[in-house]
């Protein structure tokens, strides 16, 4: 499906709208070219009705990759080319438009190690690639329970399953961009980080993305 980049955009501000904010409806007057909301409409990706705009079902498939390549962007500038967050706001939306081949989208996620979340900390939808959890030859980013004893590398991403062990972590000096070394895997994950020694269980080691050396 050819859809413009202008129509990309308004797609984004309606599934954020309408799936992240549970907002019911979007408001009409907020797509300011005609020509856009004809497009979207000629595509049945939008409908509307007295209260404003609303995503078909169709509409809310085809937002959700844009939003999953949108954010998989972010996280490909910020993890890998280390530009900030305000600095990779606009190559990001540039970038998102190439990854409309689904092999290229999956292939980015793989190598990221199928993020959950961008930098800003917004949920990244999930693809095929994420469901079935193809490991493929060129991945660079690990968790650190798949790192071998003695390998080395650098944190890029936490993805803790509840915000206390996110906390933890942080105080404990495991953050983005810290130098880390995996010393050994059993009976518990004892890896370095700085001058300091830290043995964790697998399920905190495999929340610990690293991107190795």
């Amino acid at each position: 499906m050819n859809i413009s980049e202008e129509a990309e955009e308004v797609l984004e501000s309606l599934w954020i709208s309408q799936i992240e904010k549970e907002k019911s409806h979007f408001k009409g007057d907020k797509i300011d070219e005609k020509t856009v909301f004809e497009e979207l409409k000629d595509l049945n990706l939008i409908k509307q009705d007295k209260n404003g705009i609303r995503l078909t079902t169709k509409g809310k498939e085809v937002a959700e990759g844009v939003i999953r390549r949108h954010r998989l962007a972010e996280r490909l500038f910020h993890d890998l080319i280390h530009m900030s967050k305000k600095k990779m706001e606009s190559p990001a939306c540039r970038f998102e438009h190439l990854l409309i081949s689904g092999e290229v989208e999956e292939g980015v996620c793989t190598l990221l190690g199928h993020p959950r979340e961008c930098p800003h900390g917004r949920r990244i939808p999930k693809g095929r690639c994420c469901r079935e959890r193809r490991q493929k030859a060129g991945r660079v980013i690990h968790p650190l329970s798949e790192i071998k004893r003695g390998g080395k590398g650098k944190v890029i991403y936490i993805q803790a399953e509840d915000h206390n062990t996110l906390k933890k972590l942080m105080a404990m000096g495991i953050l983005p961009g810290r130098k880390i070394t995996l010393i050994q895997k059993s009976p518990s994950f004892v890896f370095s980080i700085g001058r300091t020694q830290i043995a964790v269980d697998k399920e905190i080691a495999s929340s610990i993305f690293v991107r190795t050396e």
